[in-house]
This record gives C-alpha cells, structure tokens and sequence, in this order.
C-alpha cells in the first residue's frame, strides 16, 4: 500500500482519538490491512522513541486521563482556555479541551456552524452544535450584525443556509445599503462562461476598480484550467491564491511528460520526470548511473536506458525495471498511433498509472489530482481540431499532440502575477474561507460540480456543500455573480448540466438574471444556445469577406452540421463559433475550418 495512504487512514484514526486496539475489526481486507499496518506503525514508534504530529493531542489525552495529578497541575496553570474557529475542531481536540476545562468550566470558544467546510480533513460539525449540551451554564451570544456585505447579498446567504437542518441559528444583518441584485449567467458551455467572467472583470477593471478586488471561486481545482486561457487570451493579469497554474501542477506535469517522451525520446527532463513515477523500482542510484553514462557517450538519457540494457551495464533488478520503462513508452506510441488527440491523452493517463497511483494515495487531494488528470482531458478534447485552436499554431506543420504540448509549454511559461501587482484572483472556495472581495464570481453552479457528485447523495455531505456556497456568497462586499454552463465538456465529452440548486435555494427577488442582447434565437438551435454578449452582432450579419451569415447552417468535415453563432477578427485570423448538433459549441478558424453553406 502507498505510505501516504496509510500515513492518511492512521491520522484519520488519531483524529477520532483511535488506537488500533480500540478500532473495531471488519471482514474487508482493506481495514484489516490498514489496522495491521497501524499496529505495527505504532510498535515501531514506540520502538524508536518517536511521534508524529497527531501523536500530541492523542497521547496528552491519554496522560492526563491516567494521571490525575498531571492534569490537576494544567487545569491550574490554565484556568482560562479561549479557541478560536470551533467549528473546524476534530474529535481528539474537542476531547483534550473538555478535559482540560473540566475543572473551572471557563471555556470560551468562538466559531460559526455555517462555516464549517472541512469535514474531510477530521473537523466535526457536532462539537460547536452539542457545545451547549455539554456545558449547560454556557451562554451563547450570536454576532449576527455584518460590516462586510450588502443586505441582499446577506439575505441570499441567510435564506440558502436556512435549507440546512440542526443548525444553531443565526440571521446576519447589515445598517448598509441593499446593494445590488445578484446577477445569474446561464452560459452556453465553460468557454462562454469564462469569457464572461473576464469580460465583466476587464469592465470593473475600465471602470476605475482594482483588479485584485475581484475573485473568481470556484469549487473544483480542475475548473481554474478553462478560466486561466481565458484570462491569458486578453493578458489580463492572475494569480492562484494558495496553489499552483494549472500546467504548473504535479500530475499535470508527470502526464504531460509522458506525451512529451512519445513524441521526442531524448527529452532528458521528462524522462528524469517520470522515470520512476509511479513507482517502478528505478531508484536515485541508478538514475545517476544512468546519467553518468550519459555524460560519457555524450547521449540522451532515453539512449543511456538503451545502452545500459544493450551493455548489460545495470543489476538485474535495475535493468528490468529499466527495460519495463522503455517497453511502457514504446508500447504507448504503438497503441496511441491512430488516435486522436484527447484519446491519446485518456490512454496515456490511464495506461501510465497515473490515475491508480493517486487513487491509492486516497484522500481530497489524491481526489483534486486525479479531477485534474481529467481535466486535461478535456483541455486536449478543446484542442482537437486545427479550427478552433484559438492561439493559432500552425498545427498543420506537426502533429497536434505536439502542438498541444507546445501550447501547454507556453501556458506554464507566464509565471503568476507576483503580489505587488494588480491581479484578479482565483481560487477553490475552501480557500476563500477568512477572505474578502469587492467582486466575487461563483462559478461552475452545476448539479455535480456545485454540489460535488460525490456529496450529492447524502444529506451530511449534501449540507456541507451548502455551508461551503455560503462561505462564498459572503466572501463578496458590493456585487457577486453566480454563473453555471448549460454544457460543459469533462473527461473529453460534452455532457448537460442542470443549474445548481443552490442557485435555486436564493429568493427571486435577491436575483437579475443576466440576459444580454442576444445573437440568435434559442429555438433555431435546438434549446441550446445560451444568451450572448451585447456588442456582438445579430442573427444574420454577415461574416466580412465570407459566404457565411450568423444564423446559417453549416457542415464541417469532422464535425457535422452546426448553426452559426458568433464571428470575430478579421482576413487569416476570422474565427467563427459554430454550435454542433453532435458535439456542441467550437471556435473554428475559417481559412482552416473549409465550412460549407447549406441552404
């Protein structure tokens, strides 16, 4: 089993204030593994003189609850305990504050139960919501007035998290003015989405606000990716609070250099990158052998492996883990041949071990890897066609998986905006939590995505997601825009979405749904097509110096039959937006895309 799952399933255990021996045995193997595994962890621990973080809590516990003198000293040395964020406090915590406060019951502890979002990582909703019960004499006073957000922004969140059930209760408040409504955009699918995002950030920006007084949350890592090209396409300025660009990102960076090694062998950093990742048995001393023969022959790395095999220059350990490198790279050329480009990157993803290695991993951030693996997917699903490519590489003179890697190259190329420069920023909403903008976007409020689709189907995991899109209602002081994608394109296919129910838990009258001048009519696109910019012209302008009007049918080589939706630019570089029947919505590049007029 991968260490970082144990290391996982054993904290989890210590949160709970668990021993091994104390943990209940089930038939599954997988427990009955983990509890072998923790046993012996704790043997060798004990063994070595050695703990580990969860280890303090836990083992003060068990002191003072077997030596009451020990305790009497702390009890008198700290009389009064104040904690802050009570709602993200675990088990063992709660249980090491009740003991500790026993003796004089001066407890003060400040926390709200909307608020707590962390449920994955240990913390327990009951000990705020149980804390009156388990001190009865406690008084409870709700700091109800707010002096960040405008009322209706207040009231959208209070009459959301009043759908929870159990709750202390609360009705936030502000002497400020209404404000304005919350505007609702229904986009066409995640591109329209994010240029939508963009567009109104690059207006409040126009308008004389600052750039970092607006941020973009989103629920999902993996949802940064479409909202940075976006973002890179008008070279506005971003920065990943708390995480990394999306090219920039670990797993991203160990698939992309599996693609890398099938289309240049001697590209020395990738096959450093992954020639041991997952985990193969090639280990740092034969790495440097094999850099070292390198050096000597004056040869790539990918050619040393070659060599050493040849020569018989390795162990018999090393030289089959080696061999079963090369043979995997190969093998991944031969079969990704005839595919096409997001194919490719699904059979790479799949067949590296990419994607079983983080699942072993277990836990939310093994989980955000792998949604960022899929993404990926995506992104080359984007990018099959030379016509919708939007930075416009000639992809006619290579192959778009390499072209594809050019672009990726180029996109991790921008660094982030550093801090003293004025940025719009983007982050998940769990890292939004304590923050505060004047312009806030709640994006991706699709049924699946916003609720998770791994949190819909229990009420526990359903309400935390609720309290989590309150965080992020009141992140916002002046305006919030919530906007979801009637399709959206995940793991390379295009799927349906419904808008979240969130969307629908907010008052009528708190909301203004978006609806700009629109370029086509819903119902000539078979339902659709979302509403559109203002300033885009309407249904059947012409395209300049083309046969093709807004509106019109078209057939494309690969794609079939579309209606035309959109144009923009101008000679070489006109691109227009064409809404497939079979795979939805692409910008096609008109010198490159050889549409045909029907009718």
């Amino acid at each position: 089993w991968p260490a970082k799952q144990c290391q996982w399933y054993i904290n989890a255990q210590k949160d709970e204030g668990l021993r091994a021996g104390n943990i209940e045995h089930f038939d599954d193997d997988y427990t009955k593994t983990m509890l072998e595994i923790y046993a012996g962890y704790e043997t060798e621990c004990e063994r070595g003189g050695m703990i580990d973080f969860g280890e303090i809590l836990l083992r003060a516990h068990e002191l003072w609850l077997k030596n009451p003198q020990i305790l009497q000293h702390y009890q008198q040395r700290f009389q009064y305990v104040l904690v802050d964020e009570f709602q993200d406090t675990n088990a063992i915590q709660y249980a090491w504050l009740r003991v500790l406060a026993s003796a004089s019951n001066q407890l003060m502890v400040v926390g709200d139960d909307d608020q707590s979002i962390y449920g994955w990582r240990g913390a327990r909703i009951e000990n705020i919501q149980q804390f009156s019960g388990d001190f009865p004499n406690a008084d409870i006073i709700r700091l109800e007035q707010n002096y960040r957000s405008t009322s209706t922004i207040l009231n959208a969140a209070n009459k959301l998290i009043s759908q929870n059930q159990g709750r202390l209760g609360k009705n936030l408040w502000t002497d400020g003015a209404d404000g304005e409504p919350i505007s609702i955009y229904g986009a066409f699918n995640e591109q329209d989405e994010a240029r939508f995002i963009v567009d109104r950030v690059q207006d409040w920006f126009n308008n004389g606000n600052r750039r970092s007084d607006a941020a973009i949350l989103y629920r999902s890592n993996a949802q940064s990716r479409e909202l940075e090209d976006a973002l890179l396409r008008v070279g506005m300025p971003y920065r990943i609070y708390g995480g990394h660009r999306f090219y920039e990102r670990l797993e991203i960076k160990n698939a992309l250099s599996y693609l890398r090694l099938i289309v240049n062998r001697h590209d020395d950093t990738a096959v450093e990158r992954i020639i041991n990742v997952p985990v193969r048995g090639i280990g740092g001393r034969t790495v440097d052998a094999l850099r070292q023969i390198a050096r000597e022959h004056n040869c790539s790395l990918w050619q040393a492996c070659v060599e050493c095999i040849n020569q018989t220059l390795l162990s018999s350990r090393a030289a089959n883990a080696v061999l079963a490198f090369l043979t995997l790279i190969d093998d991944m050329q031969k079969n990704c041949a005839a595919l096409e480009l997001h194919q490719k990157v699904t059979h790479v993803i799949e067949h590296s071990g990419l994607v079983n290695h983080h699942e072993k991993e277990g836990g939310e951030k093994a989980r955000t890897r792998i949604e960022n693996l899929e993404e990926l997917i995506t992104a080359a699903s984007s990018f099959d066609d030379p016509g919708m490519e939007e930075e416009k590489i000639d992809v006619t003179a290579s192959s778009y998986l390499a072209a594809f890697l050019d672009q990726a190259s180029l996109d991790a190329g921008d660094s982030q905006a550093d801090e003293s420069e004025d940025a719009v920023q983007l982050m998940t909403l769990h890292s939004a939590k304590g923050l505060e903008f004047q312009l806030v976007f709640l994006s991706g409020m699709e049924e699946g995505l916003f609720p998770h689709k791994m949190s819909m189907d229990n009420l526990t995991g359903l309400e935390e997601e609720r309290r989590l899109c309150y965080v992020g209602i009141t992140r916002a002081k002046i305006k919030l825009f919530m906007s979801y994608a009637e399709s959206r394109r995940m793991h390379g296919d295009v799927n349906l979405c419904r808008p979240s129910r969130f969307i629908r838990e907010v008052p009528d009258d708190l909301v203004e749904e978006v609806r700009l001048k629109t370029t086509i009519n819903r119902a000539h696109a078979s339902g659709r097509i979302g509403v559109k910019m203002g300033s885009t012209p309407g249904r059947g302008a012409e395209v300049p110096d083309t046969q093709i009007s807004l509106g019109q049918r078209v057939n494309h080589g690969k794609f079939g039959e579309g209606v035309v939706l959109n144009y923009e630019g101008q000679g070489s570089n006109a691109r227009v937006q064409v809404n497939f029947d079979a795979v939805g919505s692409k910008w096609l590049v008109i010198s490159y895309a050889k549409l045909e007029v029907l009718g």
